[in-house]
């Protein structure tokens, strides 16, 4: 199982496409969700990682997946049934 960890804010519309899409296939448990915009500490490390501020994100085992429709195509080959 990969370690999947998704840097957003919630009034990002992007944001809100990739979460609207992970809720409406119950993958909430299997993502760990960091605000960046609450969280300075989670920002710092997306910038540290990722080399930008930019949102969503998904780190797959470390590794930043950027744009939305990439992160939902990822999600639906690997995690959705």
């Amino acid at each position: 199982m990969n370690q999947l960890t998704l840097y957003y804010f919630p009034t990002c519309p992007y944001c809100q496409k990739v979460t609207k899409f992970i809720e409406k296939n119950n993958l909430n448990e299997k993502i760990e969700f960091k605000n960046i915009n609450q969280d300075t500490k989670a920002e710092k490390e997306l910038i540290e990682t990722g080399g930008k501020r930019q949102v969503p994100c998904l780190f797959i085992d470390g590794e930043p997946l950027y744009e939305s429709d990439d992160i939902i195509n990822w999600l639906k080959s690997n995690l959705s049934s």
